[in-house]
Parts: structure tokens; C-alpha cells; sequence
């Protein structure tokens, strides 16, 4: 059975940067094949891992609506394009969940994908989901549940605020998360007492902090793959010690 961890956060948190890192994390330690999963209607983990995407399943299920060829079963169709929406790469693949539905009826077309993406999960090792603030698309598309809940917030009580939101949100959707954590990122320094007692009191457990990294800046600015930074980097590190400490607790 595939180990699956969900990313969410709020925007610009880093939490793309983190799951593209974390799909490192994973390759180095040997937990392969990986199954990446963007489900961020702002889709750019790609740009994180340094790969382009032709096809997304958001054009898939407008596809079956008024496109399928032919001769061809919807069924068949949507399977098709889901393989043509994988993009492979040395030990992972990405695919990429892309725009959200449109006007109309997506019922059958999403019943149909969330058949396809459960067997394709059920070939992979570890599957990676990056989902936006909103955590739709695991409750209705890929799973219902997960062994890991990572939620990105920044060092901040709003920040904090956001991410408790995104937790009862997962309570609220009846997923079921096995356990979540809290990573706070772009930390400058030490952690404020006060962005600590609001991660507390708000119920959330810190799974640790990633230090500000200039490097991280860098690549963003240059459009080089935030998954290539160093290994000495310090948000490389810091996630390296949380990615190790977060599976030493499965079992």
C-alpha cells in the first residue's frame, strides 16, 4: 500500500518548494517510485522538480464531455489521457491536476478519474499530493485519506491562523488523516514565543522550523528548479532533519 503525504498551505508559504524538496528527500533515502500529485490550481510544482507538463487532468474531464473520438468509450478515453498526462522522470512521476471544472456536470468525468488515479496511486511507493489552501481535490479526486497532513505556514500568528483553518478543513471534508504536522518556514532567527503559543493553543504540532535561505530567493529569481538546491543549503537541511524525524514516527 502507497504511503501517501498531503501538502497544504496558504500562498507564499513555500509549500511547493518544501513538497518538491521533500520528493528529493524521499529519492535519496530510496522510497521509489513516487507518484507527485499537483493539485494546486496555481500548478507549478513542475517548475519546482524542473519539468514540463503537456497535459493536465483538468483538460481530460473537460475532454469527456464533448470531445471523446469516435469509436472510442469514455472509459478508454479518460484512461488515455490520464497516461498521457503522466510525466516520468528517474524514480517519481508528476501529474498535474490543472484547472478546476467549469460550467456543468462533472459527475461522471470526475467519478472516472477518481477510478484512474486510485489504481495509478496503487502502483507507487509514496504519493505526494501538493494541494492548495483548499483540500477539494483529495477529498473528491485521488484519496480520501492520508498517512501524513504537512501544512506549510509562515512565522506568523495569521499564518498560524490560516494553517488551523486548513486543519479543521480536513475535519470538516471526513478525511481521514492518520497525522499532521506544521512546519513553519522562512523563519528568521528564532521562532517568535508568540507565533509558538498561537501553533499551541490552535492544536497544531510543529514538526520544526526552515530558516530564511537566500539561496531559495536565488533560484526562484534565475527560474532554476528549487529541487537542485544544494545539499548544504540551510532549508535543505533543516527539512532533511524534519522529512527523517516525521517518518522515523510510521510505522
Amino acid at each position: 500500500m502507497s504511503l501517501t503525504i498531503a501538502m497544504a498551505g496558504k500562498g507564499g508559504t513555500g509549500k511547493t518548494t518544501i513538497a518538491g524538496l521533500l520528493i528529493r528527500f524521499l529519492l535519496k533515502r530510496g522510497m521509489k517510485p513516487i507518484l507527485a500529485v499537483d493539485a494546486d490550481a496555481n500548478a507549478n510544482l513542475n517548475e519546482v522538480l524542473g519539468l514540463k507538463v503537456e497535459a493536465t487532468l483538468g483538460e481530460a474531464r473537460e475532454g469527456i464531455k464533448d470531445q471523446v473520438p469516435t469509436g472510442m468509450t469514455r472509459d478508454i478515453y479518460m484512461q488515455y489521457k490520464v497516461e498521457e498526462a503522466l510525466v516520468e522522470n528517474e524514480g517519481y512521476d508528476l501529474i498535474v491536476m490543472g484547472r478546476p471544472e467549469g460550467a456543468g456536470c462533472y459527475c461522471h468525468a470526475n467519478t472516472l478519474l477518481s477510478q484512474y488515479m486510485e489504481r495509478l496511486c496503487g502502483n507507487y511507493q509514496v504519493v505526494v499530493m501538493d494541494n492548495e489552501a483548499g483540500m477539494e481535490h483529495i477529498s473528491r479526486l485521488v484519496a480520501r485519506s492520508a498517512d501524513i497532513l504537512l501544512i506549510v505556514s509562515d512565522p506568523t500568528q495569521r499564518g498560524i491562523m490560516a494553517a488551523k483553518r486548513i486543519h479543521d478543513l480536513a475535519r470538516e471534508l471526513k478525511l481521514d488523516i492518520k497525522k499532521d504536522y506544521l512546519i513553519i518556514n522562512r523563519v528568521d532567527g528564532e521562532l517568535p514565543a508568540e507565533v509558538k503559543e498561537a501553533a499551541d493553543s490552535a492544536g497544531l504540532n510543529i514538526a520544526g522550523c526552515v530558516p530564511e535561505d537566500e539561496l531559495v530567493s536565488r533560484y526562484d529569481t534565475e527560474g532554476r528548479p528549487t529541487a537542485e538546491l544544494p545539499g548544504d543549503a540551510k532549508s535543505v537541511k533543516a527539512l532533511s532533519e524534519i522529512f527523517d524525524n516525521i517518518l522515523g514516527t510510521q510505522d
